[in-house]
């Protein structure tokens, strides 16, 4: 059985984050459910052109953020892993404070209470302590907190090579056996 995994897409920039990560995991065989909000879509817009056809065909199954009663709203509906790509602030202090309020949050919410490996790759700077404090709090409950931050030390010539490194290391931490980020080899 393909390993199931849900990505959820918030307002906040850096879009192409998710839909590489949505790339890379039908690549990697991965099963992938997608729920993104309404300011995602218009993001993915902005910064990238597609609309919302384009954007929910790049995965298995999409869902509306208002559907509640979607399977992946159930701990019952067996998944892999959950990422948050990119996670606004917004959606960060929902999911740290169990709020549910709408699909993508009781996914996340879902997630954690089935002890099941959640990432989030939270997008604001700087941060201030209500920030800081969530994330404190959703890594205390097992999730994780992974600000795109690229790596420098391969020398990436581009922006995508900097994008598709980061969503390597968001592929190796779901322990998906593709995942290729590249490793520091020591001076």
């Amino acid at each position: 059985m393909a390993r199931r995994v849900v990505v959820g897409v918030t307002g906040a920039t850096g879009s192409v984050y998710a839909v590489r990560l949505l790339s890379r995991l039908r690549a990697t065989g991965s099963e992938t459910h997608l729920v993104a909000t309404s300011a995602a879509v218009l993001n993915v817009h902005h910064e990238l052109g597609l609309d919302r056809r384009a954007f929910e065909a790049l995965a298995d199954a999409a869902y509306s953020p208002a559907d509640v009663g979607a399977a992946i709203a159930s701990g019952s509906f067996a998944t892999h892993a959950m990422v948050v790509a990119p996670c606004s602030m917004k959606s960060l202090a929902a999911i740290a404070h169990g709020l549910s309020d709408n699909l993508l949050t009781r996914a996340a919410d879902v997630t954690l209470k089935e002890r099941r490996r959640l990432v989030l790759m939270v997008r604001e700077t700087p941060f201030n302590l209500a920030h800081l404090r969530n994330m404190t709090s959703v890594t205390e409950m097992g999730g994780v907190i992974f600000p795109p931050l690229p790596a420098f030390y391969h020398r990436p010539k581009s922006i995508e090579e900097m994008v598709d490194d980061t969503v390597e290391r968001v592929l190796a931490l779901l322990g998906i056996d593709q995942a290729q980020p590249k490793s520091w080899s020591g001076l």
